[in-house]
This record gives C-alpha cells, sequence and structure tokens, in this order.
C-alpha cells in the first residue's frame, strides 16, 4: 500500500521532477519542465492523487477499480484521482504515475523533450 510520504518521494523521483504549490499548501503539484503531471493531497483524511491517463485505460482502470474515479476539478477525459486506500497496488500506482510524467514528457517542446531523453534514456522517461 502506497501512503502519502511514499507518492510524494516516487513522484519527486521522476528525472528532474519538481514540487509546486500554486492551489495552496494542501496540494502537492509535481511538474516537469513546468507542466503538472500529477496533484498529491488528501481529501476526507484520505490521500489522493490526479493523474494523467490513456482516456480508454481510464474507463478500465475506473471498472477495475473502486478507488479510482473520474477527475477531481480536472479535465475528466484524459485526468484521473486515485484514492490512496490500499485498493490500487503499490505496483500499479507507480505505473499510473510513470505514464502521467510520459504523457506529459511527451506533450512538452522538442527541445526539452530530447534533452531529457538523452540525459536519461527513453526507457527512464517513458516507463509503463
Amino acid at each position: 500500500m502506497m501512503d502519502y510520504d511514499q507518492a510524494k518521494a516516487y513522484l519527486l523521483s521522476k528525472p528532474e521532477a519538481s514540487s509546486d504549490y500554486p492551489f495552496g499548501i494542501d496540494v502537492l503539484v509535481p511538474k516537469i519542465k513546468g507542466k503538472m503531471f500529477a496533484t498529491l493531497g488528501y481529501r476526507k483524511d484520505i490521500a489522493q492523487m490526479n493523474l494523467k491517463c490513456d482516456p480508454d485505460e481510464a474507463s478500465a482502470l475506473r471498472d477495475i477499480f473502486t478507488s479510482i474515479i473520474e477527475a477531481y476539478h480536472m479535465n475528466k477525459r484524459h485526468w484521473i484521482t486515485v484514492s490512496l486506500d490500499g485498493d490500487v497496488p503499490q505496483g500499479e500506482l507507480e505505473r499510473l504515475i510513470d505514464q502521467s510524467y510520459g504523457l506529459v514528457v511527451k506533450k512538452l517542446k522538442k527541445s526539452e523533450r530530447e534533452a531529457l531523453e538523452l540525459s536519461y534514456g527513453k526507457g527512464e522517461i517513458y516507463k509503463n
């Protein structure tokens, strides 16, 4: 089971990830090159993350896990909210974080994306 602190550590372990708090001190927003790839906070005393996700996969994940719902305060087609309540296995949470990070990197300026790929390798950037 992944808790808030483990999620924060994993999110910020992504290559060149930085932390920001544009929505206030209660919501961590991990970014890559200034682009948000997740949010992490608490809702009703349960840690939750918003993650970017392929729309078809997001629908399937919502069918499998009760702790994955349409994104709270985000584009519901491209983002999911995941409650860290133990329903989703840690390995799957890490895969979803990796995927969110990779999807955002793919949308960066070509020069920024290529610099990350050269520095860290495509395998590290686009883990799935």
